[in-house]
């Protein structure tokens, strides 16, 4: 009877169940996270109070860039998965999603053409 119970038994080696489009979610967010922080840029001010204001611009449109990138794969990768289930409802909101982040990706453009600049 005990080896029955231990046949069936599943095997707990520590690690979480998490699909492939998990992990590539979370490799592609990582990524992102990691070369935002290396290539946030530093606000000097150097005299000119107009400077700084224009190099936390920059700064602030990058993250939000960030945003709306990591928003773009995760529409991505709804999408996908809506395709591989046949889910109408979730195919979508991804594309909805996609959208959404390819808006924030392109914010500061946007309103580059509003405004005029």
């Amino acid at each position: 009877m005990k080896k029955v119970q231990k046949k069936n038994q599943k095997k707990n080696d520590g690690k979480l169940p998490v699909g492939r489009e998990l992990r590539v979610l979370a490799a592609l967010c990582t990524v992102l996270v990691i070369g935002v922080t290396v290539g946030a840029e530093t606000v000097f001010a150097e005299g000119d109070p107009l400077a700084v204001v224009n190099n936390l611009s920059e700064f602030m449109f990058g993250l939000i860039r960030a945003v709306g990138m990591i928003l773009l794969g995760f529409g991505v990768v709804q999408v996908g998965l809506s395709l591989k289930s046949h889910d109408p409802s979730q195919r979508a909101n991804g594309f909805l999603t996609v959208a959404g982040g390819i808006v924030i990706v392109f914010a500061k453009e946007i309103l580059d053409l509003i405004v005029g600049a």
